[in-house]
């Protein structure tokens, strides 16, 4: 399983606890459904704002998704990109 650790700008805070590192992982096809893949690669706010509830540890509520930096929601949106390129893609633009 591919994953990423974004540190966060702007911490959230969920009650007591704050959240400052969430974990991405590579989705699976059904994770994607209803997101439209043109919308997530050209960082659509409203598709990435779906798709992080769904492939992020700790699981972020959607209003959290919502109230996301802006720079923290760029930071996960560039990290997904990247999940849905090829490994040849990858490999010619030496991506991580």
């Amino acid at each position: 399983m591919t994953t990423t650790q974004i540190t966060l700008d702007t911490p959230i805070v969920r009650g007591d606890t704050t959240i400052d590192r969430i974990t991405l992982r590579k989705p699976s096809s059904g994770e994607l459904r209803g997101i439209s893949l043109a919308d997530l690669t050209r960082l659509e706010a409203s598709a990435l704002i779906a798709l992080l509830p769904r492939i992020s540890d700790p699981t972020l509520l959607a209003e959290e998704a919502r109230r996301l930096d802006p720079a923290d929601l760029m930071q996960c949106g560039t990290e997904i990109v990247s999940f849905l390129l090829t490994k040849a893609v990858k490999a010619e633009y030496q991506i991580g």
